[in-house]
């Protein structure tokens, strides 16, 4: 399933800037960045459930806020861009 993983991490102390690092990470090891704070990720039940397990950990849900929306399929069929790409589409076959 597609979904798309949006964040808010409050940044004004140490503490919060170290939370905003780790929850990037958390994005990046399930999707693509297409936002500063915004992640699509492609996932099944399990690793959805992984990921919103590890941002949990991560997050103070006293100070930050993240979101999870899912994209309806296909995903061509309703996702408008404009402006800059992102480095390369998840979908695409991944030449290494």
């Amino acid at each position: 399933m597609e979904i798309l993983v949006t964040y808010d991490v409050a940044t004004d102390s140490a503490a919060g800037r170290r939370r905003l690092r780790r929850v990037a990470k958390a994005c990046e090891a399930f999707g693509q960045r297409v936002q500063k704070s915004v992640f699509e990720c492609t996932l099944g039940e399990a690793d959805l459930e992984k990921l919103k397990h590890r941002l949990e950990r991560e997050m103070n849900p006293k100070e930050d806020s993240l979101r999870f929306y899912r994209l309806l399929e296909p995903r061509e069929r309703y996702l408008q861009t404009m402006g800059v790409q992102p480095v390369f589409d998840m979908h695409d076959p991944l030449v290494v």
